[in-house]
């Protein structure tokens, strides 16, 4: 069986809601059923966010579906999720995310070369009324730009 390495789950909200401080990379820890529900783009994290629980860093709220060929062994949808960092990005992120108007938000998931699901977090803050404004008026501005640039 070839590994599909094209998945490519994305987070669109991310950008437009939060400023985006610092980018990690991290490994999930995954029941069976669940990278076959991933390796067929079945999963969602637009209203997922990650948080620190008694042992280690939880993405919490992403749904992977359930496996189409899974049996009993199954999973459920929207369970806590492990996130696996080394021990300096797991106190950079603890040091930072205790502080007030930080947060930790999931940007995509992808499968890495060797065939292991990741996903790829931000410490971000979140943005105000008006930033989000400016964002789409920067937005529209780059569109406006780039069709001059055409003709």
């Amino acid at each position: 069986m070839a590994i599909s390495a094209n998945i490519n789950i994305k987070n669109k909200r991310a950008s437009f809601e939060f400023h985006l401080l610092e980018r990690f990379t991290a490994g999930i820890r995954l029941l069976g059923t669940e990278i076959k529900s991933i390796r067929e783009g079945k999963a969602n994290i637009n209203d997922s966010f990650c948080s620190f629980l008694d042992d280690g860093l939880y993405i919490r709220n992403m749904h992977i579906a359930e496996y189409s060929f899974g049996s009993f062994y199954n999973h459920e949808a929207k369970r806590d999720r492990q996130l696996l960092l080394t021990k300096r990005e797991m106190k950079k992120l603890r040091d930072k995310g205790e502080e007030k108007g930080f947060t930790i938000v999931p940007l995509r998931i992808f499968i890495s070369e060797r065939g292991f699901a990741k996903v790829e977090i931000a410490l971000a803050q979140g943005k105000k009324d008006f930033d989000k404004r400016e964002t789409l008026k920067e937005r529209e501005s780059k569109r406006e730009l780039d069709r001059a640039m055409k003709r």
